[in-house]
């Protein structure tokens, strides 16, 4: 049985579509709000890229700077050429709220005794902002980045940092992702995993396969 239950941040505990749809709704937004979906969709795809491209290369910077290079990707393919809506973006990026089940099933793992962690791409103060704006903190005992290690997910290293955290084997650990290349890399390094699907998406067809999938994040603490 899991001593620790650990979950990736962006798309697993926080809504990454959430800037895009929230500024799509203010006051003179039109232009956005045609194409939010996309802008969001392009935006969180280059970021990943991005990160992995690095991964491979050994070209760290800190996620942020692949935050907003996908952003700027992804508004010229949109045809947006606003710098003020750039920054606004990017102001609610910091601010991400968590999926409503998120609170009440961390809660639940905490009422259990369970060790609860992020581990995340993300730099340590995205990090924070996002576990700060969504009042989670109360719930994790450790927030894990990758600055640490200065490589991205995949790479073993970042999974290591679990067990230096928590002194755990990989046995003892539930990992938690709705990134499918995530679960797989996690599954592959020993972790027992969960892939939270909320697309219904298709397996991915990589070195490993998550022992669990799901819809979303309630019964998690089912699971330990």
């Amino acid at each position: 049985m899991a001593k620790v239950v650990v979950f990736d941040a962006y798309g697993t505990l926080f809504d990454v579509a959430a800037a895009a749809r929230v500024v799509a709704e203010e006051p003179g937004r039109a232009a956005l709000a045609a194409v939010w979906g996309q802008v969001a969709e392009d935006w969180r795809r280059k970021q990943l890229e991005y990160s992995w491209l690095r991964a491979v290369t050994g070209d760290y910077v800190p996620f942020w700077n692949l935050t907003m290079d996908g952003l700027d990707w992804a508004m010229e393919r949109a045809g947006l050429d606003d710098p003020e809506l750039r920054e606004r973006l990017l102001a609610v990026y910091w601010e991400l709220p968590a999926y409503r089940e998120v609170p009440f099933m961390l809660a639940a793992l905490k009422a259990k005794g369970v060790g609860t962690a992020i581990l995340s791409n993300g730099s340590r103060d995205m990090l924070e902002g996002a576990v700060d704006s969504s009042g989670v903190g109360l719930y994790l005992d450790e927030v894990l980045s990758v600055e640490a290690v200065r490589v991205f997910k995949p790479a073993r290293a970042v999974y290591d940092m679990v067990g230096t955290a928590f002194g755990t084997a990989p046995g003892e650990v539930l990992f938690v992702s709705s990134n499918g290349w995530d679960a797989a890399g996690a599954a592959a390094y020993g972790f027992e995993t969960v892939w939270v699907n909320r697309g219904d998406l298709p397996m991915d067809r990589l070195m490993a396969k998550p022992d669990h999938v799901l819809n979303d994040l309630t019964t998690i603490p089912e699971r330990v």
